[in-house]
């Protein structure tokens, strides 16, 4: 589905660095920037910076004079605010509002959109109302009550993941299983018969008197699969501990 992120009278250039950022790392490079304060924003050195390699995103991106230019092929609108208004769309949270507007994986949404724009506004006073009235929704992510000033870029971030969640989202890769072959039974077992020497010698097991250590410590040390590196690591562990107890005698 193609998607658009608008930014509106954007007066910091950092931002427009942020949001290309955001956008490229969830898959997404289609921006638009409505009348920003810089000309040049997407040449600046505080924007490339800020992208982070995102430079094929900032490189896509155009700057417009109107709103009306912005939208042109979209027809589902998205504004974005801290606070609810009073009239106009209505304000829902991303996720619901993207669960609603896509359906069911098993079911299509009714009228499912061909072209979906996120409207974010300038980062001193937010959206203009006559902006936001003409928009499906209201999208207003869910924060502290108590302190829900979000940065433009990081906002971008999150419905960037929430939307790209919404449309299926991306696989994880499966991590490489190291490797790490595990030591054997002889190597384990002369591995113990070090550590009982180093625990006798410093006095922690009582050898006319051993109880059940040595064998619950087999025990552990099979739940935990050795390798030979630790094995050897282990060993290095005894040999210090019966060094320092020779010492110590002395």
């Amino acid at each position: 589905m193609r998607t658009r992120f608008v930014l509106i009278q954007t007066s910091h250039a950092g931002n427009v660095g942020g949001t290309a950022r955001a956008m490229k790392v969830m898959g997404f490079d289609d921006l638009v920037l409505v009348a920003p304060r810089w000309a040049n924003v997407l040449r600046r050195e505080e924007t490339v910076q800020r992208a982070s390699g995102a430079n094929d995103v900032l490189a896509k991106a155009r700057i417009v004079d109107t709103l009306d230019e912005a939208l042109e092929g979209m027809d589902h609108l998205c504004a974005t605010a801290m606070t609810p208004r009073d009239f106009g769309p209505p304000t829902r949270q991303p996720r619901e509002h993207f669960a609603a507007l896509l359906g069911t994986p098993d079911l299509p949404a009714p009228s499912r959109p061909g072209g979906v724009a996120f409207l974010f506004g300038s980062e001193r006073f937010g959206m203009r109302n006559e902006d936001v009235y003409r928009c499906h929704a209201c999208l207003s992510i869910p924060t502290d009550p108590l302190f829900g000033s979000l940065n433009l870029a990081a906002a971008v971030q999150l419905i960037a993941y929430d939307w790209r969640q919404a449309l299926g989202g991306y696989a994880l890769a499966p991590a490489a299983a190291p490797d790490r072959p595990l030591a054997d039974a002889r190597a384990l077992a002369g591995m113990l018969l070090h550590l009982e020497q180093a625990l006798v010698a410093v006095d922690f097991l009582d050898p006319e008197a051993p109880k059940k250590l040595m064998p619950r410590l087999n025990q552990l040390f099979n739940r935990a699969a050795l390798s030979d590196e630790d094995i050897h690591i282990l060993r290095g562990v005894a040999k210090a501990m019966l060094q320092t107890a020779e010492k110590t005698k002395r």
